[in-house]
């Protein structure tokens, strides 16, 4: 079996978001399994300075785009047993952001038609293209309008994973014609709301649809989280469901992380208490081996459940706790946690910036991870805190309630704190449940760490369920 993922990010190439994880896990884990994988992803500026000279020209072509005739190059590089195919065109991916340009429309529509007609000039025809999130979307309307009539494309199928419906492409409906080259014929494939929408048109048009968790696939079909796709998704439930991520438990892994002061595994925790020691210093924070280190990795947005520490965060900081954020988004936010810094000195660190190697150590160094998320379709961070020994503390939705299952302190049974309700106060509550846990429950608080550490939250069930799916198709 031959199957080609395309997306808009890939780690190690480039990454912004857990999407760059899952095309990076994912095709990994396929590879092991004896599936032929390949990857296709846009040769951006930032991945052409750090990997140019890696990269390995294939060809190079004319994509045919409405009254354009675009030059687009091939390169490929090889990660193990995965190819990683890069689409080449300076005038739309020589730029310094991966996204938030004026014409990303325009970029990611001609990315898509490029992936179908690269296969024309390359020694691989897949049997699936599995096309990920908005900048995919339009592969199966392309291959519908262009290519499904052509003989070596006879027996392609498509597939679509959805990883935010919050952002789904849109465009007016001039566009169809004058970027895409498509018939108004195809309207109806494409037209939602009044203009067009790209996701729109990947679920009417994909042989199967996915999103990235069991419940965010059950919360997509409620106006709440899935506004005007929801009844689209629900009128499609016979193609659609969902498979939670997993994480690289090579990559992400306290006992080979390189990033950390002192490693450390699930039979050994000295290190853990190490590297906290070592963070405080870093951070400015007091050195106090009792109280507890709760840490927010986030991208600093509103959906993040974000207003909900603000309403709380003084209330919050009346525990007996030390604070720990990274992250960048909303200057509001930013905002927030540094003058929460200045009001709290020695008990809040605020990091307004990206940087892995200060997640790593944050993740090995908390004992608790707060995420409040008013939605999530999937999260990765829970699952690297648990794997580093850090209870996460979340709300139920999308994969966080797939993926933390909530505590009882009489028992010991399940994986962290959870509230359901998008309340402050509710959040709080869980706050202190997980404190009293880490205070008054020692013993049963370890034994959970160890349990969430030696769990497998691995790329292997979920690839399993794909490859279900694949043969299905």
């Amino acid at each position: 079996m031959k199957i080609l993922l395309a997306a808009a990010e890939g780690a190690p190439y480039v990454k912004i978001g857990g999407l760059g994880d899952v095309l990076y896990g994912l095709p990994k884990e396929l590879a092991s399994r004896d599936v032929e994988v390949a990857v296709v992803l846009p040769l951006y500026k930032r991945v052409q300075e750090q990997w140019g000279d890696a990269l390995t020209y294939v060809c190079h072509f004319n994509v045919p785009l409405a009254w354009r005739r675009v030059y687009c190059g091939v390169f490929q590089h090889a990660q193990g047993n995965v190819t990683y195919y890069f689409i080449d065109n300076e005038y739309y991916f020589a730029r310094d952001h991966v996204y938030g340009n004026y014409d990303d429309g325009e970029r990611f529509s001609f990315f898509s038609k490029a992936v179908l007609e690269m296969l024309s000039y390359i020694d691989y025809m897949p049997d699936i293209i599995h096309a990920h999130d908005w900048q995919c979307a339009l592969i199966p309307l392309f291959f519908k309008a262009f290519y499904q009539q052509i003989s070596a494309y006879a027996n392609l199928k498509t597939m679509f994973t959805i990883h935010n419906i919050e952002y789904q492409g849109k465009a007016p409906h001039s566009f169809l014609e004058e970027v895409l080259g498509i018939s108004q014929n195809y309207l109806s494939d494409i037209s939602f709301g009044g203009e067009l929408n790209f996701m729109f048109s990947a679920i009417c048009l994909a042989d199967k649809v996915t999103t990235v968790s069991e419940t965010y696939a059950q919360e997509l079909k409620t106006a709440y989280y899935g506004g005007a796709l929801s009844s689209v998704l629900e009128g499609i439930s016979y193609k659609f469901c969902g498979i939670t991520n997993g994480i690289d438990t090579q990559l992400f892994n306290p006992h080979t992380d390189s990033n950390l002061f002192h490693r450390y595994d699930v039979k050994i925790m000295a290190g853990k208490k190490i590297g906290k020691r070592r963070l405080r210093d870093q951070l400015g924070l007091i050195q106090d081996e009792e109280v507890p280190v709760v840490a927010m990795i986030s991208r600093l947005v509103p959906h993040k459940g974000l207003d909900l520490v603000a309403h709380v965060r003084h209330e919050l900081m009346e525990r007996r706790i030390q604070l720990v954020v990274l992250g960048t988004g909303d200057s509001v936010y930013e905002d927030m946690f540094s003058e929460l810094a200045y009001q709290y000195p020695g008990r809040v660190s605020a990091n307004i910036r990206y940087d892995n190697e200060l997640a790593s150590k944050i993740y090995a160094a908390a004992d608790l991870f707060l995420m409040p998320s008013k939605s999530e379709p999937c999260g990765l961070s829970q699952m690297i805190a648990m794997a580093y020994g850090a209870l996460p503390i979340v709300r139920e939705t999308g994969g966080l309630k797939d993926t933390v299952w909530p505590i009882d302190p009489n028992t010991g049974t399940g994986r962290g704190f959870t509230f359901k309700s998008y309340n402050a106060h509710d959040m709080l509550d869980a706050v202190d449940r997980a404190l009293y846990f880490f205070y008054e429950k020692k013993p049963a608080y370890k034994k959970v760490v160890r349990l969430n550490m030696e769990t497998d939250f691995s790329w292997k069930q979920s690839a399993g369920q794909y490859l279900a799916i694949y043969h299905s198709m």
